[in-house]
C-alpha cells in the first residue's frame, strides 16, 4: 500500500488532551456476494476491509468510522440477502478493537429500510440506533449527518429515492444548528454525500441543500473539516477555513492490487493529517502530499 498525507492547518485546539487524536476512515465498500460490474468488485470489499482493520488495530486509533454505502444487494434485490451481506461486513468492521461508527449512504437503503440498517449495525453509546448524531473524542466534537431524505422529507427506504437528489430535512438542520451552537469545541463533520457543491464538483453527488448546510458550518467558526464519501474518485476543496476531504471508494478496482482507506490525525495545534493508503505492489509505502489552506 502507499499512503499520501493531506495536511491542513486549522484552528488551535486548546481543549485537546496531551496526545494527538487518531481515527480510521473507510467508505463505499458496497459489499455483496455478486459478480463484478464494470469496476466494482463487490465481494472483494470484505478482504479489503479486513486489511484496513488489521492496519487500524496496529495503529492505536481512538475510533474507526465508515462513511456509507457499506453494503449493496444482489441482482434479485432480495432484502433478506442484503441483510445477510450487511451482517457479514459488519462482523468484519466490529473486528476493530475499539469504537466503530457508521454513516448512512444511499445504497444502505437500496432494498431495506433505515430502521433495518440501524438494527443490523452498532454505534457506541447514545449514537446507537441513530442515523444522525454527535460524539466527542479528545476535546473535538464529531457530527455525523444523514443526507438520505427525499425532498418531501420522506426517508430513503427500500429503493424509494433518486440517489442524485439527497437532502437533510428541516428537523435535522435544526438539530445541526443546535449542535453547532451548544459548544465551542472544534468540530469535524462526516457525511456520505458531498457538501462542497461550490467547488465545481458534479452537483449530482452533493446534497441538494448543501449550500444551506455549509452556511451553518461557516457561521459557527469552529468546523475544521468535512470528511465525505459517495464520489468514488475522491475530491478535495476548502473555503472559509473549512476543508472538504472526499475519500476514495474501497470497492473500486481489483484486490490485491488496489485498496483505499485512511488514518486521520488531529494534532494539539489543530493540524489535520489525512494519510490515505493505497495498494502498490503489496507493499506499504509512505509518501506525503502537502496542501496548504
Amino acid at each position: 500500500m502507499s499512503g499520501s498525507a493531506l495536511w491542513v492547518s486549522s484552528l488551535p485546539l486548546h481543549s485537546l488532551q496531551s496526545s494527538p487524536l487518531h481515527f480510521g476512515v473507510v467508505t463505499d465498500l458496497h459489499y455483496a456476494e455478486r459478480e463484478t460490474n464494470i469496476n466494482r468488485y463487490y465481494r472483494q470489499s470484505k478482504r479489503k476491509l479486513q486489511d484496513a482493520i488489521d492496519v487500524f488495530n496496529r495503529s492505536k486509533l481512538d475510533f474507526v468510522i465508515e462513511l456509507g454505502d457499506f453494503k449493496d444487494m444482489d441482482e434479485r434485490q432480495d432484502p433478506v440477502t442484503a441483510l445477510k451481506f450487511l451482517d457479514d461486513i459488519e462482523s468484519v468492521m466490529q473486528g476493530f478493537r475499539g469504537k466503530v461508527y457508521h454513516v448512512l449512504g444511499n445504497h444502505d437503503m437500496d432494498c431495506i429500510s433505515k430502521e433495518e440498517f440501524l438494527q443490523h449495525t452498532h454505534n457506541p453509546g447514545k449514537a446507537d440506533g441513530r442515523s444522525y448524531y454527535s460524539f466527542t473524542a479528545r476535546g473535538i466534537q464529531f457530527i455525523v449527518l444523514d443526507g438520505n431524505f427525499n425532498e418531501d422529507k420522506t426517508p430513503y427506504c427500500k429503493g424509494n429515492f433518486q440517489w442524485q437528489k439527497a437532502w437533510l430535512h428541516e428537523e435535522e438542520i435544526a438539530w445541526l444548528r443546535r449542535e453547532l451552537e451548544r459548544s465551542k469545541r472544534p468540530a469535524i463533520v462526516f457525511c456520505h454525500q458531498l457538501l462542497d457543491r461550490f467547488s465545481g464538483v458534479d452537483p449530482s453527488v452533493c446534497l441538494s441543500n448543501a449550500d444551506e448546510v455549509v452556511s451553518l458550518l461557516e457561521q459557527s467558526h469552529r468546523v475544521l473539516a468535512v470528511i465525505q464519501g459517495h464520489h468514488h474518485i475522491g475530491h478535495y476543496s476548502q473555503r472559509n477555513g473549512i476543508h472538504y476531504c472526499t475519500m476514495r471508494a474501497m470497492i473500486e478496482n481489483e484486490y490485491p492490487a488496489h485498496n483505499s482507506f485512511a488514518i486521520v490525525t488531529v494534532s494539539r495545534s489543530g493540524d489535520i493529517t489525512m494519510e490515505e493508503f493505497k495498494m502498490q505492489n503489496s507493499k506499504l509505502i509512505n509518501s506525503k502530499l502537502n496542501l496548504e489552506p
